[in-house]
């Protein structure tokens, strides 16, 4: 007797796409261990229990914008400048989405929703980097990439809560800098790409001048808006190829 078909939608353990995705989450998952860590930490000093902290994680999932909201829950200023501050830091999401979108315009609705409640900067830039290298973004590999990571942060979440005091100061140990070190390497994959260094050198500038002059959390926006509207100002020339001489047209 024939086994039912799996419904549609639904991810086999044996999907090479699910694996490859969990591979690719393992050098993502070792960036982000103490920033997981270090917002658990502070939720505590905040007030949060182990559970507040790790339930927070599970449904925000937003590292930077977590770790705005738990130190400006602490101060005395307006629930609308908390909301706006938040808004700050996660605009770029907006511009990930619309990217992601052309990505996953072949999955279902339900997909899609789910696909961009998991993304972040690094499902973002993972998923640009297996687009540019003329593989389809599929869901399962998402997911493989994605659950992980989730589930990670969520677990650190809680232990940093738990057992924040006897970390130390990560800036001293320098484990902080562990994920700026992956984000700059996902930033040199696209290297090849048209106006890549001018983009990269005015997000730079302006997220520099507007961090000293601004402040932060804005200068993360305002550096990505600089390298959109060059990006957009100066569109790449169309690469036309000719035939060598005497040689035959593909």
């Amino acid at each position: 007797m024939a086994s039912p078909a799996a419904p549609s939608g639904a991810i086999s353990l044996s999907n090479p796409g699910l694996a490859a995705g969990m591979r690719t989450s393992l050098p993502v998952i070792v960036a982000v261990l103490p920033f997981g860590l270090l917002y658990g930490a502070l939720a505590a000093q905040q007030g949060l229990s182990p559970f507040d902290a790790a339930l927070m994680s599970a449904t925000i999932f937003g590292g930077a914008s977590q770790m705005v909201g738990i130190e400006l829950f602490g101060k005395q200023i307006s629930p609308w400048w908390i909301v706006l501050s938040i808004f700050a830091v996660n605009f770029r999401h907006v511009l990930y989405s619309a990217t992601l979108g052309r990505r996953i315009r072949h999955w279902p609705a339900g997909q899609k929703a789910l696909g961009f409640f998991f993304l972040t900067d690094a499902q973002f830039a993972e998923a640009e980097r297996l687009a540019e290298a003329g593989k389809p973004v599929g869901f399962a590999w998402y997911m493989g990439l994605s659950l992980p990571i989730y589930l990670t942060w969520v677990a650190e979440s809680y232990l940093g809560a738990a057992f924040g005091k006897l970390i130390g100061d990560t800036h001293a140990i320098g484990i902080d800098f562990l994920l700026p070190i992956y984000f700059l390497g996902l930033v040199m994959e696209f290297h090849k790409r048209p106006l890549w260094l001018p983009v990269v050198a005015a997000s730079a500038a302006a997220s520099i001048l507007a961090y000293w002059t601004v402040g932060s959390p804005w200068h993360v926006s305002l550096g990505a808006l600089a390298g959109v509207a060059l990006a957009a100002a100066m569109p790449p020339k169309p690469i036309t190829s000719e035939p060598p001489v005497g040689g035959d047209v593909p």
